[in-house]
This record gives structure tokens, C-alpha cells and sequence, in this order.
């Protein structure tokens, strides 16, 4: 694509002020406009950044070239399906969207009007995982807490949609293997969903993954363990920070095992995500999280919500 990539943020509460101040920063795209159905967000947001602001979809979509959705997840569908129709490249935040069958649809339509569709799970462009991405072989173990105290925001879905499907992301990216097995428990305290999550998904492969995710919290942790045959990794997402500790069986430390620390390159993982997805539509290249990955995600976490109630007390 010649020139400037135009793009307009829809939604622009927590989060989407975010992403159009990262669009506003870059030299390489022009944010053209902010939309939010709140009068007052999209007029101080706009006010901010100078650029335009309107409460309505329609009279953006002729101005850019890409859009970045970060509404409530009730209307994902909907904005994306406008968005998409009008031939404009999407970063849609995650989840894709509320069910499978509107992410599906989402999908089908980027995919007949070739134009990137992009899902915002953050944590793929967080220094720490990309630190350890590469050296990931074959993952054998598997365990993550996600976990933060209750905020208000994202109540309207559960914690598995919420939080927890980020680690359903990055467990399901490095194990390209069906699942065998899955038993999840979750209980409910301060909203009528799921607020607190565990989960046990065993793989084809044999490989084992233990995920918590809670909002109900005292203290925030993202923090994830992966084992593989002859080392395993420790991510700390929220430092972030990274370290290997290999087997190192001729060695005379007792311990027989050494720790490495990794390189963990200072970043912004939304600004990583946002060039990734400007790249994506500039070269035509795939994104790294495409909406089929997002779909995949969400799938399970679909499976992890019905197990969830299936399990409930009575």
C-alpha cells in the first residue's frame, strides 16, 4: 500500500485510547478520526490527540483504509461486520467476537474481501514470551496464573473470555495438536459470570496445561511455566522477564540444573501489535494472530465455559 495507512479507532474507553495514541505516534499511518458512542470519551480523546471525533461508524469508514475495534465485546460483530464489508482492514481486540458463529462470519468476510483481520491477544507480542518463543521446541507441561483484583471493566463476559483466553492463545499457538482431554472449574463471586477459573486440558500429544485465571484477586499476576524435555522456561509477563533453566546433566552442580536469563528486549507489546498489524497490511503478509487464531481461542475457551457449568455445585 502507497503512502500513509489511514486509520480510525472505534471504541475508545480504557484500552482504545490506548491504541489511537500508539496510531497517532507513528509515522508511518495517520489516525484520521476516533468514534465512541460516548459523547464525552470520543470528544476529549479527539480533543487529545487533534484529530476527529464521532459518535456514528458510518461517516468514517470513507476516510481509512483500517480500523482498530475496541468497543464491548456485545458489538464486535456488528462493528466488524460494517467494517469488513466496507473493505477496511480490522484489528479487532480480543475476543474476536461474543459466539463462534459471528467469528466465523467475521473471518469468512475478511477473507472475500481480502483485507488482513487481525486479533488483539497482547500477550503474543510480550517481550518476555517472544523472548522464549523461539527456543520452544516441545512443550510437555504447561502451567499459567492469570490473575488481577476486580476492576469493573470486561464484565461482560467471563474471566475465561476475559483473561483467561490469552493463555488459551498462547498455549494453543505452541501446541499445534488436538485436544484429548478437558475438566474446568470456576465460580462466581462478584458478577453473575464466571470469576475464577481453573482449567486441565490434556493434548493428543501428551502434553498437559493447568491455567487459572481470576479478577477477584488480592494482588495481579500473569506469569506462565512451560517444561519441555531437557529445560524449562519461566515468563513473567508483567515485569516482564524471562529465564531458561537447562538440564545440565554432566555438570557437577548438584542441582544439576542451570539457570540462564534471558534477554528480554524493552518493548510496548501494544505498539508491537499495532506495527505488526500495519506491517501485515502494508506487505500483505499474514498477521501474527490472525482471526482464524482467534477463533481457535475462543472455540476453546467456548469449551472451557460449558465445562465450567457442567461442573457447578448444586
Amino acid at each position: 500500500m502507497a503512502g500513509k495507512i489511514r486509520v480510525a479507532v472505534v471504541g475508545v474507553g480504557h484500552l482504545g485510547r490506548f491504541h489511537a495514541q500508539k496510531y497517532a505516534a507513528l509515522p508511518h499511518c495517520e489516525l484520521v478520526a476516533v468514534v465512541d458512542v460516548d459523547r464525552a470519551r470520543v470528544k476529549a480523546v479527539s480533543r487529545e490527540l487533534g484529530v476527529a471525533g464521532y459518535t456514528t461508524l458510518a461517516p468514517v469508514l470513507a476516510q481509512v483504509d483500517a480500523v482498530s475495534i475496541a468497543t464491548p465485546t456485545r458489538c464486535h460483530h456488528s462493528v466488524g461486520r460494517a467494517c469488513l464489508e466496507a473493505g477496511k482492514h480490522t484489528l479487532m481486540e480480543k475476543p474476536i467476537a461474543a459466539d463462534i458463529a459471528q467469528g466465523e462470519e467475521l473471518i469468512a468476510l475478511a477473507r472475500s474481501r481480502g483485507v488482513v483481520l487481525q486479533v488483539g491477544y497482547l500477550e503474543r507480542f510480550n517481550p518476555a514470551f517472544v523472548a522464549c518463543q523461539p527456543r520452544i521446541a516441545h512443550p510437555q507441561y504447561i502451567e499459567s496464573v492469570r490473575i488481577s483484583s476486580y476492576a469493573g471493566r470486561g464484565v461482560d463476559v467471563d474471566v475465561v473470555l476475559d483473561l483467561m483466553s490469552h493463555d488459551l492463545d498462547l498455549v494453543t499457538s505452541l501446541v499445534s495438536c488436538p485436544l484429548r482431554d478437558l475438566h474446568a472449574v470456576g465460580i462466581s463471586l462478584m458478577t453473575s459470570s464466571t470469576d475464577l477459573a481453573h482449567v486441565h486440558i490434556v493434548f493428543e500429544n501428551g502434553c498437559v496445561a493447568n491455567l487459572t485465571a481470576s479478577r477477584i484477586s488480592a494482588k495481579a499476576e500473569r506469569k506462565m511455566r512451560l517444561f519441555q524435555p531437557d529445560r524449562y522456561f519461566s515468563m513473567d509477563f508483567a515485569r516482564p522477564a524471562a529465564r531458561e533453566y537447562i538440564a545440565d546433566r554432566g555438570s557437577g552442580d548438584r542441582s544439576g540444573v542451570r539457570e540462564v536469563v534471558l534477554k528480554v528486549n524493552e518493548g510496548d507489546a501494544l505498539l508491537a501489535e499495532i506495527e505488526g498489524f500495519l506491517r501485515a497490511i502494508a506487505t500483505g503478509a499474514p498477521p501474527v494472530v490472525r482471526g482464524e487464531d482467534g477463533l481457535r481461542a475462543m472455540a476453546l475457551a467456548d469449551r472451557v465455559t460449558r465445562d465450567i457449568a457442567r461442573n457447578a455445585l448444586r
